[in-house]
């Protein structure tokens, strides 16, 4: 039994174009030659021979057609009677039509060509000969009647030798294109299914990276935004979304990158979303257009920073002993010294003040001393539940008490209903003092002794609460605010150094988040951002 290839539940487009075509093919013709028929002259162009033979040939053909497109559609798989049965009752209707319409010598025998042609597609070689040669047969069958009713001559014998040698041809040279298209569009296929895996694992890794990207166009329209990068940049970040509507200092970062023409070198540090988190931008272009496509990378700095705070705490905790052993104990004798020298009536104005010089950058080595002790040696942060509406009544009325301020020099803004932060009191109440005291020191020196003010409130993206001291002192240059935290960097003459550089890690150990921006108006802010109140409520809830 010759094996037919299955269109409808095969694979193959090729086999379903083809069936497609005889289709067509079957409803095209009868109506075409069934057209020619009624519409021409006398005499008729085609089945003059027999004329009301030809009619019903024509319509028995496009009825059988018709009725086959149907049975064929119903049927999820081909078999042999599939395959063979169609092309038997279109060579047998179709050499009717031929014997009605006169014979081989109407020409209407090339119509054989076409079922011939379509089964030596959907069939192998041997299969595709056996029908060649049945139509080889009826066509010379046909003719062989003709000529015994005397309506054709011998020529047309040879004519039909000519259309039978064509299907033979048709039937071999069909099965050898069929099988190279076959061929052909397998691997075609293949290279479909090759790339869409491509496409899939290039997604994939593009979403599960650790580095964050984004791709933004011409347009500053995002086209392409990874997991990461949407955590960053918050749920709103998504393709098509305008850059400027999700984060509008990476849009003024973006922008200045490509008025450098791609030139400058990009690390301001930017603040998540969330408002818990700073990441760094830089670009590349995609393309040559000018301007065209950018490609952002986000880099987190949260476990970068980590590990450098833990690199930092390290090195002060061994740099600590030494000083504690080396530095302390001369820094106190030298001063204890000074003090003694100065209890000496005989000294004059000069030789005084070169005691109290002594005597102060005595205690300000022994202050240094002090914080980096405390800051490599403090304790274990003990975060508990506090209420901070009332905290802050609290730190607000001992601030003013101890530096002898009146009441209107701090001012808050506070919240209503309450609600409670996760953190250290004693690390929180050392970070605050910090903050409100350099507050006050430099809104002593502007006009007026503008009041400092402390707001706490929620950040409305991530619904993180904060605190901030805000202050109208003369502000932070532009060129000192990436480094404002770092270890003994100080704008203030007799200062340490050390005051923001604990403040922030005070706060890291707690989970929170110390930043810094400038104040419109003139001063500076400093928000402490809490830690997220929905993962420690869970984890005390577990």
């Amino acid at each position: 039994m010759v094996e037919v290839p299955r269109p409808v539940g095969d694979t193959s487009e090729l086999s379903w174009r083809v069936l497609g075509l005889l289709n067509v093919f079957r409803l095209l013709a009868p109506l075409t030659l069934g057209l020619v028929f009624l519409l021409g002259g006398q005499p008729r162009l085609v089945g003059e021979a027999h004329p009301d033979l030809f009619r019903g040939a024509c319509l028995g053909y496009l009825l059988t057609g018709i009725a086959l497109i149907a049975i064929l559609k119903q049927r999820r798989r081909t078999t042999v009677w599939h395959a063979y049965v169609p092309a038997t009752i279109d060579i047998a209707l179709l050499c009717l039509i031929v014997y009605a319409g006169g014979g081989a010598e109407s020409g209407l025998a090339i119509a054989l060509l076409v079922p011939v042609g379509a089964l030596s597609v959907l069939v192998d070689t041997r299969g595709a000969l056996v029908v060649a040669a049945g139509a080889v047969l009826a066509l010379l069958a046909q003719q062989l009647v003709a000529w015994a009713q005397g309506a054709v001559g011998p020529i047309g014998f040879a004519q039909a030798g000519y259309y039978g040698a064509m299907l033979f041809l048709a039937a071999g040279g069909g099965t050898s294109m069929a099988r190279r298209l076959r061929e052909t569009e397998a691997v075609v296929r293949q290279r479909d299914i090759d790339v869409a895996n491509l496409a899939q694992l290039s997604e994939y890794i593009v979403q599960h990276l650790r580095e964050s990207i984004v791709v933004v166009d011409a347009d500053d329209r995002v086209r392409l935004i990874n997991e990461s990068a949407r955590v960053l940049l918050g749920p709103d970040a998504r393709p098509g979304a305008l850059l400027g509507e999700i984060s509008p200092r990476l849009l003024y970062h973006v922008e200045s990158w490509r008025r450098s023409g791609g030139a400058a070198v990009t690390d301001a540090t930017l603040l998540a979303a969330d408002g818990g988190r700073e990441f760094q931008a830089h670009f590349a272009a995609l393309g040559r257009d000018r301007p065209g496509p950018v490609i952002a990378f986000l880099t987190d700095t949260s476990e970068l920073a980590e590990r450098v705070q833990q690199s930092k705490l390290a090195a002060l905790g061994r740099l600590s002993a030494s000083i504690a052993h080396e530095i302390r104990n001369p820094v106190g004798a030298m001063s204890h010294a000074a003090q003694l020298l100065a209890e000496n009536a005989e000294l004059g104005p000069e030789e005084r003040r070169l005691t109290e010089i002594i005597t102060q950058n005595g205690e300000r080595v022994s202050s240094i001393i002090t914080n980096v002790l405390q800051l490599s040696r403090r304790e274990s942060t003990r975060p508990e539940r506090v209420p901070i509406v009332d905290w802050v009544g609290q730190f607000r009325n001992e601030f003013c008490e101890t530096l002898q301020l009146p009441a209107t020099q701090l001012r808050t803004a506070l919240p209503n209903p309450d609600f409670d932060v996760r953190v250290d009191p004693t690390h929180l109440r050392q970070i605050v003092w910090n903050l409100c005291e350099n507050a006050v020191r430099h809104s002593a020196d502007m006009p007026g002794n503008p009041p400092v003010e402390l707001l706490v409130a929620r950040l409305q993206a991530s619904g993180r609460p904060f605190l901030e001291v805000a202050d109208r002192g003369p502000g932070i240059p532009d060129d000192s605010t990436e480094r404002i935290f770092e270890p003994f960097f100080t704008g203030r003459r007799g200062g340490t150094g050390l005051g923001l550089f604990i403040a922030r890690e005070l706060a890291q150990c707690n989970g929170a988040l110390l930043l810094y921006e400038p104040r419109a108006g003139g001063g500076s802010i400093f928000r402490v951002v809490f830690a997220d109140p929905h993962r420690w409520e869970g984890r005390a809830d577990g």
